[in-house]
């Protein structure tokens, strides 16, 4: 770190925590990172036992976890010779999505409210609360039969993990809260509205990478969805149309500066500037190198994957993807998202709920259980799972699909169950891959980042033999953060765009996962079995035979113990 060194910082809002990263513009070196673990509900999750759908968050929590972190993060750079808070140059914020909160004429949270603070539907609607599959189906249906092309650039399908389905579950279930709630606002967007004082719902800066995903916003049909469709699913329903910036802009843009009062807290520079939002694993993808033909994998509870491609090409929609939008990643390009609703949460789960008892905590767990499954050939276990825990989001996005896991017998253990389950991810993320690629969009390469890409050398060489690509690892381990650095240094100039940014800071792990061709071939067995049973119970009317699955999975077991 030189005299003349600039940072930025990534404020990075994950669904248990807010991390802070402060990072050399020009070298892309971590220099800080202090991570607030928010503090209501469970793990920071409001859950509801009569409704395992419901997932919510208090806003309190954001708020404080956004000048926690930072400080947390400034303490430990300020501790290391050369750093100058003075030269932090500006700032990004990505966060979980979609993740909307209800709030007033003013944009201040409704959870925020004395008479709303033990409300749920007051809340912030995590990601993960699927309370809103009626309505999603229901927007899903309405466009197909009306005619509105919404659901081109969503996959076909509109989610319950999304926008417009949470307000629409809202209006019709809350009446409290639908008779105190102003405007609908994506947590990327109410947290840069929030620090910047540009809170006002009409004039906020709205990130082209939540509209575009999540709120079927498309420059082709106008922005938003049309009032007369709105108002067709709850009467004034398109108030929260109208009460949105008519223009999504990405995240080179910047938003505004970071208000004086809370400056003055963290001890940072007057009028940093501060990045328009984005959803986390967007980011993430940016702080992981993307460039047109890699994929890059953000792994974590659940998975996030995102392509890029030039607007100047065409692009074909790709039915079953959760979205492609202009200028949602990148600037300059389409943004194309696709993901797993749960993988890392599969794992949890196992652990947590089913796994043996006597491993110690759960991280010993899974480190005893991978080293166990580790030295299980491909096939061994005779296994084959779905990994549908969530709900399924690629390729045929529904909420409503369970888990499943064939092939167990009385000699089954413990870790052939763990390593079936990383297997199903696995085949999920090949499904995706082989969707992208069906459409005309090249994989080139494959880069992970997340916690499982940084802690799971089993998980990474399974993905491998999977999907028969080489897996690259990003450098960095907090690429969210870096992503959200990456535009922080953009608006605060320190370089001239997106691409250049990365050029300077971004890079990958030298140890790169290699196919091993014997895995190879085992796997693209099972992967038939997967995806037959994939098709059985996800494709309604397939009218997919299932009589040979089990003698199937006995065969494949039997080869790959005689090896």
């Amino acid at each position: 770190m030189g005299d003349s060194a600039k940072y930025s910082i990534g404020v990075d809002f994950g669904t248990n925590s807010v991390r802070a990263l402060i990072v050399d513009t020009a070298t892309g070196e971590e220099v800080a990172t202090s991570v607030y673990a928010y503090k209501s509900g469970v793990e920071g999750i409001i859950l509801d036992g009569r409704d395992p759908n419901l997932a919510r968050q208090d806003p309190a929590d954001y708020l404080a976890g956004f000048e926690a972190s930072i400080l947390g993060a400034l303490k430990q750079a300020k501790a290391r010779p050369g750093f100058d808070s003075s030269r932090i140059v500006g700032l990004g914020v990505d966060t979980t999505g979609s993740t909307p909160l209800p709030v007033d004429q003013a944009g201040v949270a409704l959870g925020l409210h004395d008479e709303f603070r033990n409300e749920p539907a007051a809340m912030a609607w995590l990601w993960k609360d699927h309370t809103s599959h009626a309505e999603a189906a229901e927007i899903s249906e309405k466009a197909r039969k009306s005619g509105f092309p919404y659901l081109a650039k969503c996959g076909g399908t509109y989610s319950s993990e999304w926008f417009w389905s949470k307000a629409l579950r809202c209006e019709r279930t809350s009446p409290k809260v639908a008779k105190a709630v102003y405007a609908w606002v994506e947590l990327c967007d109410f947290i840069v509205g929030a620090v910047t004082g540009k809170k006002d719902p009409h004039t906020m800066s709205r990130g082209a990478c939540a509209a575009g995903h999540k709120g079927m916003y498309h420059a082709s049909w106008g922005g938003l969805p049309a009032a007369s469709f709105l108002d067709s699913l709850a009467p004034g329903f398109s108030r929260f149309r109208e009460r949105f910036a008519p223009v999504a802009v990405p995240s080179d843009r910047k938003a505004g500066e970071l208000l004086p009062e809370i400056a003055t807290r963290l001890g940072l520079p007057a009028r940093i500037p501060v990045a328009v939002g984005a959803l986390d694993a967007h980011m993430g993808a940016v702080g992981a190198g993307i460039k047109p033909g890699t994929l890059v994998k953000i792994i974590g509870t659940s998975t996030c994957d995102c392509m890029v491609w030039p607007l100047d090409r065409p692009l074909v929609d790709i039915p079953g993807v959760c979205g492609i939008a202009a200028e949602s990643i990148v600037p300059g390009m389409y943004g194309i998202e696709a993901g797993q609703s749960a993988v890392g949460d599969i794992f949890n789960w196992f652990v947590n709920r089913i796994g043996p008892s006597g491993f110690g905590s759960a991280d010993e767990m899974h480190r005893r259980l991978s080293e166990a499954a580790a030295k299980l050939k491909p096939g061994e276990s005779g296994l084959v799972a779905l990994d549908w825990h969530n709900g399924n989001r690629t390729v045929l996005v529904d909420p409503l699909l369970t888990g499943l896991l064939i092939g167990e017998t009385l000699a089954t253990t413990p870790p052939e169950l763990y390593r079936a389950y990383i297997e199903a991810t696995a085949f999920g993320a090949l499904k995706i891959i082989d969707r992208i690629d069906q459409y005309g969009v090249t994989i080139e390469d494959v880069v992970n980042c997340g916690g499982i890409a940084e802690k799971s050398p089993l998980a990474m060489q399974i993905y491998a033999d999977v999907t028969g690509r080489p897996m690259k690892v990003s450098r960095s381990g907090q690429t969210c953060a870096l992503g959200a650095a990456i535009f922080g240094s953009v608006v605060g100039g320190a370089h001239r765009s997106v691409p250049d940014a990365q050029q300077a800071m971004c890079g990958e792990k030298p140890h790169v996962y290699r196919p091993i061709p014997a895995h190879v071939e085992t796997y693209k067995r099972l992967y038939r079995v997967y995806s037959a049973l994939h098709d059985a119970f996800g494709v309604r009317g397939s009218g997919i035979a299932l009589d040979g699955v089990m003698k199937e999975l006995i065969s494949i077991r039997q080869n790959a113990r005689a090896m």
